[in-house]
């Protein structure tokens, strides 16, 4: 199968309630190379990931909340954009308004840490 030229990803930057869970996680396109997914969490929600082995740029589209990777903290909103290197830990924390982040991983995603 090869990857696809272009793909249109309708519903990428929507917010989506979790439900009974921490966190609501979409995957919204896999190729050989990357892939990209959805991240919500609630405002003051609990972010239950950990370290993945891939590496992963996040591109916050809606919320305010603190990114704590390996104890150094920075302050995240609106068109924040941050690169975090595989198997660093990692975690969203004061999460002021419910928080939607794009998440590129490279190479793809193999499953929630």
């Amino acid at each position: 199968m090869t990857d696809p030229a272009m793909r249109v990803l309708h519903g990428a930057t929507k917010y989506t309630a979790p439900g009974a869970a921490a966190t609501h996680w979409i995957d919204h396109l896999r190729t050989s190379h990357m892939s990209l997914g959805t991240y919500s969490i609630p405002a003051n929600g609990t972010d239950d990931q950990g370290p993945h082995s891939e590496d992963e740029i996040y591109v916050v589209v809606t919320g305010k909340a603190t990114l704590d990777v390996d104890g150094q903290r920075v302050a995240v909103d609106s068109g924040s954009v941050v690169f975090v290197g595989a198997e660093v830990p990692h975690s969203f924390t004061a999460i002021e308004q419910d928080l939607t982040v794009l998440v590129l991983f490279a190479p793809p995603y193999s499953g929630r840490g």
